[in-house]
């Protein structure tokens, strides 16, 4: 049961992403994206700017910003690698953002957190 309700929250912290994200000017262009060697949460673009997005939510800012490791850093940094081709086009600047989705504050959006 408790899988279960994680598996919703962390659909709701992805819609509530992706909404934020759609009102500041970025189109969507996948959302749980599967590859062999991780999953991203979502991919988005705005501009000549494509962004591999990890969406955390927790009950506090501090909570979201502790379960974002390198280790998981480093596994969606692999599935970015395996589906950029996907999402690509010359000239773009790709990079990793994450969200923080904690409950009574707006969305943060950290952009570029990957600088390995």
């Amino acid at each position: 049961m408790n899988r279960r309700r994680a598996e919703r929250g962390g659909r709701r912290a992805e819609s509530l992403a992706a909404l934020w994200l759609r009102l500041k000017g970025w189109t969507i262009l996948a959302r749980r994206l599967r590859t062999p060697v991780g999953e991203i949460d979502l991919v988005a673009r705005r501009g000549r700017t494509l962004a591999f997005v990890e969406v955390k939510a927790r009950a506090t800012a501090e909570a979201g910003a502790q379960a974002l490791d390198e280790y998981r850093l480093r596994r969606v940094v692999a599935a970015a690698e395996a589906s950029a081709a996907r999402f690509a086009r010359p000239g773009d600047t790709l990079r990793i953002d994450a969200m923080f989705i904690v409950p009574g504050r707006l969305p943060r959006h950290m952009p570029n957190i990957w600088h390995g």
